[in-house]
């Protein structure tokens, strides 16, 4: 049976402090009612080693919100896969639109990290999904397709099993905007197709697609409900315990 897994995106919020007083809440919180899913936290760089130091991982998993695409070397400011690792993290988000679209991440680019974080033993949340226009235009499909096909479909069957996948519409991060739980279904059951097309059944049957775009506890059961979807990626709402767990609840 393919993982139920509810992921939180930090981004670049709260200072080291806040961050370990949340990753402290939300272990204690999980360890009293243990959860019905996988959980996973990611968050900036610099939390990573502290916040390892107080997660009990078979409870919340950790995870970092990107990596180079370089292995070491003189590459100032740039965190590898290899010093993720490191930390105690198991995870690593890559491909997140918000890296695509501000830092210029190709495909191409994002293939080098997703090789780098394989290599040092993270599994990776690998995001895809399309703009307002993309969806307006109805090209959705052909996006999703084009972005795995770019960055993963070049692994093995093997290396695949290693691979989450993070449908997220742009048009609905941040924006209060949420695909409907029958689009949001539609496009994972398609997802979902296209993993079969190149890896076969088995292999997409085991791979858990998680939905992001605005998703909180009052809409999670009805998009958890649905057959291709997984679980969440989940942004804003992952930065305040009571409002992450409430959509962690929404497998109960």
């Amino acid at each position: 049976m393919r993982k139920k897994i509810v992921a939180g995106n930090w981004k670049m919020n709260m200072n080291l402090q806040d961050g370990i007083a949340l990753a402290k809440e939300l272990n204690d919180t999980l360890n009293a009612e243990k959860p019905n899913c996988d959980v996973v936290i990611c968050t900036p760089f610099i939390h990573l080693a502290s916040v390892a130091q107080f997660l009990n991982q078979d409870i919340i998993g950790l995870g970092a919100e990107n990596c180079a695409d370089k292995e070491k070397g003189a590459f100032t400011g740039e965190v590898s896969a290899e010093m993720v690792k490191s930390t105690g993290a198991r995870y690593v988000i890559l491909g997140h639109s918000e890296r695509r679209e501000y830092y210029h991440e190709t495909p191409e680019i994002l293939k080098e990290k997703v090789l780098l974080a394989l290599k040092n033993g993270l599994k990776v949340i690998f995001c895809i999904g399309e703009t307002l226009a993309e969806r307006e235009a109805e090209k959705q499909n052909e996006v999703v397709k084009a972005e795995l096909e770019g960055s993963v479909f070049n692994l093995s069957a093997e290396e695949f099993k290693n691979i989450v996948i993070a449908y997220e519409p742009i048009w609905a991060i941040g924006t209060g905007k949420t695909a409907t739980a029958e689009q949001a279904e539609e496009i994972h059951a398609y997802i979902r197709s296209i993993v079969a097309e190149k890896y076969g059944a088995a292999v997409a049957d085991d791979t858990s697609i998680l939905y992001g775009g605005s998703c909180k506890a009052s809409n999670a059961p009805e998009l958890f409900a649905k057959p291709d979807i997984d679980g969440g990626l989940i942004g804003g709402a992952s930065l305040k315990c009571a409002d992450f767990k409430g959509i962690i609840d929404a497998w109960k």
